[in-house]
């Protein structure tokens, strides 16, 4: 039966407090409805394509309107309903005091746990499945950051936070260490207001907190300098001048949200899933430097690490390595990886040995990071 068949006692405010308690119960921290009208931010996306500023993922262009026009990429879309989940992990070790031991490695905080795609995705589904048992049969398609869809501005439209200066979604009470989900949906439920403008005000922490400067204007990301973007989107050579400026971050970076005030108010993840698994929350450099293909396979199966492959793995942590401190059993293990068959791990190795011999290199002027700024609590 489709729900638009339902008897006059049918309502769909009803309706909509039941999914907000049902959501709750699967462990979203927040649910909220949008509308479909993404006109404003597709010309944004369009300039920010045009700039050049997405780098290499050209998914971001591939499908032409259907990332800002919900309806195209599923047809009857009337709604869309949006999630947040925390997932800041309990377990995890402080961040910036492994982001100051060099010889260590540090993962963004995301990444610690289960690859947040599946979870999020199973109780997305489990989600529409029940509300499918209340309307009947209905149409929806459930997007965990796998499809062409602008989650942060669905997110913000439907009332779970604002885009900051650094382009996360912040909510006031949450702060910003959390993922977004998303189900579109043909069925007429109420919208909620939209989070308005930021509250950022004058504050600009995570411009200034930027390794590389990748905010390049309050609200704008050069997604070309960001060390998330290079360490995991990038397949090819990491350019040189980034290099040094990674310091031990091998696989994304949480400096724009370390120093971001609102996360004061972020709460700790209720998920298991999303606790550190393998050993990877402050593990050393050398010891993951030292997995082969088959253990690197072996110890992220079930994580987002995983999509690295094993030599943009070793890339990472190369350059990692050559910007630790004296050591050398880096340098032996460096020098061990020195025939390996993939060329571009090859002149990872190369250019972090010549750095931490001083071939060559310049010291790279200072860039505020996360640790020169003043320290925000984590969450509790």
């Amino acid at each position: 039966m489709n729900a638009t068949q339902f008897d006059a006692d049918f309502s769909w405010a009803d309706l909509k407090r039941a999914l907000h308690a049902r959501a709750a119960e699967l462990g979203f921290a927040a649910l909220g409805v949008s509308g479909i009208d993404l006109s404003a931010d597709e010309q944004r996306l369009q300039q920010w394509l045009d700039a050049g500023m997405h780098g290499e993922m050209d998914y971001m262009a591939r499908h032409g309107s259907k990332r800002s026009r919900p309806a195209e990429l599923v047809p009857g879309t009337l709604r869309v309903i949006a999630v947040r989940m925390d997932y800041w992990p309990a377990a995890s070790m402080p961040p910036l005091a492994l982001l100051a031991q060099s010889e260590q490695a540090y993962i963004a905080r995301y990444a610690l746990g289960r690859d947040y795609h599946k979870v999020l995705r199973q109780r997305l589904q489990r989600l529409a499945e029940w509300l499918s048992d209340q309307v009947g049969e209905y149409r929806y398609r459930v997007f965990t950051d796998s499809a062409p869809v602008l989650e942060k501005p669905i997110a913000r439209d439907a009332g779970l936070g604002w885009i900051g200066k650094h382009t996360n979604l912040i909510h006031s009470k949450r702060g910003s260490w959390f993922f977004l989900g998303e189900i579109y949906i043909d069925l007429p439920l109420p919208v909620d207001e939209a989070s308005g403008d930021s509250h950022c005000g004058s504050c600009r922490r995570c411009i200034d907190a930027c390794p590389t400067q990748a905010i390049v204007a309050p609200y704008q990301l050069d997604a070309r300098r960001c060390i998330s973007y290079l360490t995991i989107e990038l397949h090819g050579a990491i350019p040189v001048e980034f290099r040094p400026l990674i310091g031990n971050r091998i696989f994304g970076c949480d400096d724009c949200q370390l120093v971001c005030p609102w996360n004061k108010f972020a709460q700790r993840t209720e998920v298991p899933d999303f606790q550190p698994r393998d050993g990877l929350d402050g593990i050393g450099l050398i010891e993951l430097f030292g997995w082969e293909e088959a253990e690197f396979l072996r110890r992220t199966e079930g994580s987002a690490i995983r999509r690295l492959g094993h030599a943009r793995w070793l890339r990472n942590i190369a350059v990692a390595m050559g910007n630790a401190g004296p050591s050398a059993a880096i340098d032996e293990a460096l020098r061990a990886r020195l025939d390996h068959p993939d060329a571009m791990v090859v002149e990872h190795v190369r250019w972090a040995l010549d750095r931490r011999n001083g071939v060559g290199q310049q010291a790279p002027a200072h860039v505020p990071s996360a640790l020169d700024l003043p320290r925000v609590p984590t969450p509790i």
